[in-house]
């Protein structure tokens, strides 16, 4: 299985480009293919779909690109021609936040998503796709949650209060602005 391969980009097409790595020119299906420059140096994350009558190679630019697509393509219903029509059609964070919102119109906006497929979408993906940023937050509140779980508060408590701390503020700061709401 591949993860990546860095190369030269040869030939861009309305569905793929060609990457060259080694004298090797790899096809890839991406989603946006005209965001590659021929003649330029990439690295390329890859997915390859095998079945018994095709062997295909699926390119993105970022890491974050090419989870949302694995997730996607676990959806019942939905392959990688499709994931890919997604993701060309919407932006990684519209479509997360589409999930996480239950925003089944958004979803029904995209080429060849229905209402039955979107709706499997978000039943199979809700709370389990994240933005980079909702990812930060998490992590900050799992701690602030702990710190004030050893300082012997409930966890009740803690969760009516964590909503209304500043995520951007350092931990410690944090602690005090719950502290100060837990004991009003």
């Amino acid at each position: 299985m591949y993860n990546y391969i860095k190369g030269t980009v040869t030939l861009v097409r309305s569905n793929y480009i060609v990457l060259e790595n080694n004298d090797i020119g790899y096809m890839i299906y991406t989603a946006n293919p005209y965001s590659f420059n021929e003649n330029k140096t990439y690295t390329v994350y890859l997915y390859q779909h095998i079945k018994e009558d095709e062997n295909s190679l699926y390119g993105f630019k970022t890491i974050e690109e090419k989870e949302l697509f694995l997730k996607l393509i676990d959806v019942k219903g939905l392959g990688p021609k499709m994931a890919l029509t997604m993701l060309a059609s919407a932006s990684i964070d519209g479509v997360i936040d589409a999930i996480n919102r239950e925003n089944i119109l958004y979803l029904k906006k995209i080429p060849k998503i229905g209402e039955k497929l979107a709706r499997q979408i978000v039943l199979d993906l809700k709370g389990k796709v994240y933005t980079d940023k909702e990812v930060i937050e998490d992590e900050s509140s799992k701690e602030l949650t702990e710190a004030l779980k050893a300082l012997g508060y409930k966890e009740k408590d803690i969760k009516s209060v964590i909503v209304k701390v500043n995520q951007s503020n350092s931990i410690e700061e944090q602690i005090k602005e719950a502290l100060k709401l837990l004991l009003r």
